[in-house]
């Protein structure tokens, strides 16, 4: 085996791992959540600013799409599959093992989330920042805004267009057939 293919090799295993343990992370605090939150009033952490707080959300993002479950689920496996296609095709570069890890962060919370629904038919929701009365959220959620914005971030502050050549999925053809 090739040093590239190794180091390749090397780098998934890293993203499945980090992967199966923010995973175990996420499915462990919604737990946490049902055994001392369910039933009970919300648990205030910071007076008017965060509570600890049981939902059962039956939608998607901010509670749209209410009891759209295999609408949901399509949706999500369709979107995990792009990211993996994305985790598959990015460069062995030391400069892009941050994109590595932010998709394995993603890929963590709609996995967790989607055990959630598979399993429950709702996402268990149980963090709540009253100071703007903001729609309550899980850990799976956070893993997926803060990993997106940091994607966000590398792709439109750091990253250069000749470091996106991979992404130009026609001319990698081209360059293929020559």
């Amino acid at each position: 085996m090739n040093k590239e293919k190794k180091s390749r090799i090397i780098m998934l295993l890293i993203d499945v791992l980090i992967s199966v343990v923010l995973l175990v992370f996420d499915q462990f605090t919604k737990h946490l959540a049902v055994v001392h939150l369910k039933g009970q009033a919300p648990y205030v952490l910071i007076d008017g600013v965060l509570e600890l707080q049981y939902l059962e959300n039956r939608g998607s993002a901010f509670g749209m799409l209410q009891n759209q479950k295999v609408f949901i689920l399509f949706v999500g496996i369709v979107f995990l599959a792009v990211l993996l296609f994305f985790l598959l095709k990015l460069p062995e570069q030391k400069k892009f093992r941050i994109v590595h890890i932010l998709l394995a962060v993603i890929i963590a919370g709609g996995i967790g989330n989607m055990i959630d629904r598979f399993r429950l038919d709702y996402v268990v929701d149980f963090i709540s920042f009253v100071l703007i009365n903001y729609p309550i959220f899980n850990v799976a959620d956070i893993y997926v805004v803060v990993a997106t914005i940091g994607l966000f971030i590398l792709f439109l502050f750091v990253y250069k267009e000749k470091d996106l050549e991979f992404l130009n999925f026609k001319q990698n053809r081209y360059r293929e057939m020559k």
